[in-house]
């Protein structure tokens, strides 16, 4: 009878240590902006939800992107909302989940004294240096809303050299990394203006899951991002050295200094902690927001009205319920 307790005992202990495997993929090397999951990982939350999570870092030569629809990770985390638009509108049976950041860092960076530092005046650089993807997606946001214009682009090809010689030109940056990088190489504070903060207002590091995912597991996703948003808490606010060390492990480029720049640079920019998630908690979203979105990048040209179904792009049944806000409490966080 005791060996039968004992036995069933055991089989319970084991269901209730079982946990579910999860693939999550980034969109880019391990760095700061990714460091809520990774504290997930290292401080044990995602173990408390239940889940086993293996993180697999995207890169310069890797597209995680379609590694969701074919079902081959679980959730992808993906730049902004027009991603999401473009899977809609080409059919690609995916949802948002959770928005991860309340602001896009996509940023315009210049040099300081130079006349930049009001906004407007940056449309009337002579050299504007923005990457293949941004000329098709946010300049022409930037020309309709803002009025830049085609005649100042020049590639920028990931390489600070033709902006710090060029006092003059201004820049496309991440805005919790060029600016580190430029006070790194050049030896002075850039010049630094948030798209966000002038009416790009996408959220950003979008937690995507298939559909089937959403219909079929809804207590995996919920867990999911309750764990990665609690994540987020803890590293935005507590100790965050383990999380440091794994991505050091696999983005053996990055520092401790630099990812700590980067952290008091998502502070003070508001860029995971403010707005909608003040009162629902990080990764909330609204669908009025998405709604406003679409409609700039329509009035942009880069969809057509119509064509992309808004109900599809996201769900908000796993966010707005306040997670983590007595933990940001209790850690000391505003």
């Amino acid at each position: 009878m005791r060996t039968l307790a004992l036995a069933l005992g055991a089989l319970l202990c084991g269901t209730a240590l079982a946990q579910d495997k999860v693939t999550f993929a980034t969109n880019w090397k391990a760095q700061a902006a990714h460091g809520g999951f990774y504290q997930a990982v290292a401080d044990g939350t995602y173990k408390k939800y239940g889940l086993d999570v293996t993180i697999q870092q995207g890169g310069p030569q890797v597209n995680n992107r379609p590694l969701l629809p074919a079902g081959r990770i679980d959730f992808l985390m993906t730049g902004n909302l027009l991603h999401s638009f473009d899977n809609v509108k080409n059919g690609v049976p995916t949802v948002v989940v959770a928005a991860m950041f309340q602001k896009d860092p996509q940023a315009l960076i210049a040099h300081p004294g130079q006349g930049y530092e009001n906004f407007a005046a940056l449309k009337n650089a002579p050299v504007a240096l923005i990457a293949k993807d941004g000329q098709f997606s946010w300049w022409q946001w930037l020309k309709v809303t803002h009025g830049f214009k085609d005649e100042v682009l020049k590639p920028y090809n990931y390489n600070l050299g033709p902006f710090l010689a060029n006092p003059k030109s201004i820049q496309q940056g991440y805005s919790v990394a060029e600016p580190i990088y430029v006070q790194n190489q050049g030896k002075f504070k850039p010049v630094v203006h948030l798209l966000a903060d002038h009416g790009f207002s996408t959220y950003s590091t979008l937690i995507e899951a298939r559909t089937e995912t959403v219909k079929a597991k809804p207590d995996l996703v919920q867990r999911f991002v309750d764990a990665s948003i609690v994540g987020w808490v803890n590293y935005l606010y507590g100790d965050r050295k383990a999380a440091a060390a794994l991505m050091m492990k696999d983005n053996p480029e990055m520092t401790e200094a630099e990812m700590e720049a980067s952290v008091a640079l998502m502070k003070q920019q508001g860029i995971v902690d403010s707005g909608e998630s003040l009162q629902g908690g990080i990764g909330a979203m609204s669908q009025a927001r998405i709604n406003d979105f679409h409609a700039q990048m329509v009035k942009a040209g880069l969809y057509k009205a119509g064509e992309v179904d808004l109900s599809k792009v996201a769900t908000l049944q796993f966010v707005n319920k306040k997670v983590g806000l007595d933990q940001k409490v209790k850690l000391g966080g505003r």
